[in-house]
């Protein structure tokens, strides 16, 4: 009789301990997804054409070459109705497969100043010379959780 008496309670006790096992052993509800990179653009009076035309020509052909790399998966350009005084007009939107390191960006600049037939002193200029046409607000990034 001691002995099923002592099962039995062998049995509740690890039914127990089961019961209590931390949430952290449990499967997680979602899995990380692809990362979105997220620019607010203030595009300065009387230049929205133009710097349309440089996102239809120079910036597409970046995001491009990323997709022929796997890095870009897809990007979008969005424009704000109705912004307000001190809101963005375009938002720019690149979703990235992951996050890149440190060498992956390095290999990407590389490709992408081969593309453009510039180097980083040329890129740098560039960029300054566009703002004569818009006024970066500021950026995010966000990485998705897929639920599962």
């Amino acid at each position: 009789m001691n002995s099923i008496k002592t099962i039995v309670t062998g049995t509740a006790l690890a039914i127990a301990v089961a019961l209590s096992a931390p949430a952290a052993a449990q499967e997680s509800s979602y899995k990380p997804g692809t990362v979105w990179q997220v620019s607010d653009i203030k595009v300065l009076p009387g230049q929205f054409e133009n710097y349309m035309d440089y996102l239809a020509t120079t910036w597409k052909k970046i995001q491009e070459a990323g997709k022929a790399d796997g890095m870009v998966v897809e990007y979008h350009v969005l424009s704000l109705d109705n912004a307000r005084k001190d809101e963005a007009d375009l938002v720019l939107v690149v979703e990235y497969k992951d996050y890149m390191t440190t060498a992956q960006q390095e290999a990407m600049q590389k490709k992408v100043n081969a593309l453009l037939a510039q180097d980083n002193r040329m890129a740098a200029t560039a960029s300054a010379g566009r703002t004569k046409m818009r006024e970066p607000m500021g950026s995010q990034a966000y990485q998705e959780l897929i639920l599962k």
